[in-house]
């Protein structure tokens, strides 16, 4: 039997709307999500050690640099085969060696997000997410692009197999996703 499940592996920096994106996916169509971050943020948690963007980093440069560069897409990649799920989106690809990894798996599509950096730097305020990320700054929030975790992003989203652009509102963006869903199928 042909396999119809579709890996979404959405990339994009922080705060474009992978999550608006894999919400939507996942509930108009029942998509199952796993993300890169979750990983981290579980140990993090289980360490009882505050969930904060260097913390994130910290771990996950510490784990990557022991057991290997690919460390994180193997466990993305061996959660996402075993969903039970027509669509699986994977949240967070930032680097070659993830898009490398896991694009072995069959079906398997890299999205890039994109947004301006003001939009993004609202959002992430708003959304504070990890400790601190409220009170960043504007210049912070761009410093935090040249982190070792951000660095290697617009390289993965040269690679997209295709690219929304979320400058604009909820809706637009779904049409986006509608309209590419129908491009995957075809």
């Amino acid at each position: 039997m042909e396999n119809k499940k579709i890996i979404i592996a959405l990339t994009g920096q922080f705060a474009a709307g992978k999550d608006a994106t894999k919400k939507y996916l996942t509930e108009k169509y029942g998509a199952q999500s796993v993300k890169f971050s979750q990983i981290l943020r579980d140990v993090l948690k289980r360490l009882c050690v505050e969930i904060s963007r260097d913390n994130l980093i910290d771990l996950s440069t510490i784990l990557r640099e022991r057991f290997g560069q690919d460390l994180l897409a193997k466990v993305i990649a061996s959660d996402a085969s075993g969903l039970d799920a027509d669509i699986v989106v994977v949240d967070g690809v930032r680097r070659l060696e993830d898009v490398s990894y896991l694009s072995k798996l069959p079906n398997f599509k890299l999205i890039r997000i994109d947004a301006d950096s003001k939009i993004r730097y609202e959002r992430m305020k708003i959304r504070n997410e990890n400790v601190g990320d409220a009170e960043k700054t504007y210049e912070d929030f761009m410093k935090d692009h040249e982190r070792e975790t951000e660095i290697t992003i617009p390289e993965v989203m040269s690679k997209a197999d295709f690219a929304l652009n979320n400058d604009g509102t909820f809706e637009d963006l779904y049409q986006q996703v509608e309209e590419l869903l129908l491009k995957m199928k075809s």
